[in-house]
């Protein structure tokens, strides 16, 4: 499979073929940015990690040039970043025993508008190549415009797609705003338990990000306990790691639909939510 951008690259963690690699993949995660797979992902990488049948693969869209830096990074131009960042991908894949690990390696400002449609029509030639079971992608109330960017493209790339080459079910998860904020009835539930050791090494792996003057690593798995603890008020916690998600497939079901009046039926459902609680309690 050829790459549109020359950085782009697919990466196989266990050497073996890219063709097979991609097609056996069940789980596909499309991401913005280096890292944004293991912070809102873990639940799907754990997953395939403990299977024989299950396998998880990535793609990241973006090049990773603009990220902030300090300490041993003050310094490091674009382009030495993007080396860095790409690299750290590669091995947190390899970490994770990813099936396959796709950088498309765009400037984030081609993930932020339909434009030509290149982005998108790249990321559906890579969900064709792998077909895969499960698509997750971010959350459309995000409060990154990247991340908001490369949800509607991936959805915009499903859409491109003969329907039984679709995923089975798609997901959006959580990273620059979480989903503890969406209706209990509406969230989906990831379970993060499963090796806590792993969870730790694969968000480590970024140093640049972590060690740079951002906190990812501590701040994606305080999370995770944190949605555990809260979840339920009046039950006891059921594990103690978990990420939240919206399922999204309806969006790759009824290509009508429109993905601002999907989100917002939810951001709807919360406040009616909100306003019942204040009216039995007056």
């Amino acid at each position: 499979m050829k790459l549109n951008n020359d950085k782009g690259h697919i990466y196989i963690p266990d050497g073996g073929d890219v063709a097979q690699a991609l097609s056996r993949t069940t789980h596909l995660c499309v991401a913005a940015h280096q890292d944004d797979v293991e912070i809102m992902g873990y639940g799907p990488i754990i997953e395939c990690f403990e299977s024989d049948s299950k396998f998880f693969s990535a793609v990241v869209v973006t090049d990773g040039a603009g990220s902030p830096r300090d300490g041993e990074y003050a310094a490091m131009t674009d382009e030495q970043m993007q080396k860095v960042r790409s690299q750290e991908q590669d091995d947190a894949a390899k970490l994770g025993h990813y099936s396959a690990m796709v950088q498309l390696a765009y400037p984030s400002k081609a993930c932020k508008a339909s434009g030509d449609g290149v982005c998108s029509a790249e990321i559906a030639e890579v969900i064709k190549a792998c077909q895969p079971e499960f698509l997750f992608t971010h959350n459309l109330a995000d409060k990154h415009d990247t991340h908001v960017g490369v949800a509607l493209r991936t959805i915009e790339a499903v859409r491109q797609l003969p329907r039984d080459l679709r995923p089975r079910r798609m997901y959006s998860l959580e990273v620059w705003r979480g989903l503890d904020w969406v209706v209990d009835s509406d969230k989906v539930v990831f379970n993060t338990d499963h090796n806590p050791q792993l969870a730790s090494d694969i968000l480590a792996v970024f140093k640049s990000q972590c060690a740079g003057g951002k906190r990812y690593d501590l701040a994606a798995i305080a999370r995770r306990a944190a949605n555990a603890t809260f979840f339920a008020s009046h039950a006891v916690d059921t594990c103690n790691s978990c990420s939240y998600a919206l399922d999204i497939t309806a969006l790759i079901v009824d290509d009508t639909i429109n993905p601002d009046d999907f989100i917002n039926a939810h951001i709807d459902n919360m406040r009616a939510e909100v306003n019942d609680r204040l009216a039995r309690m007056k």
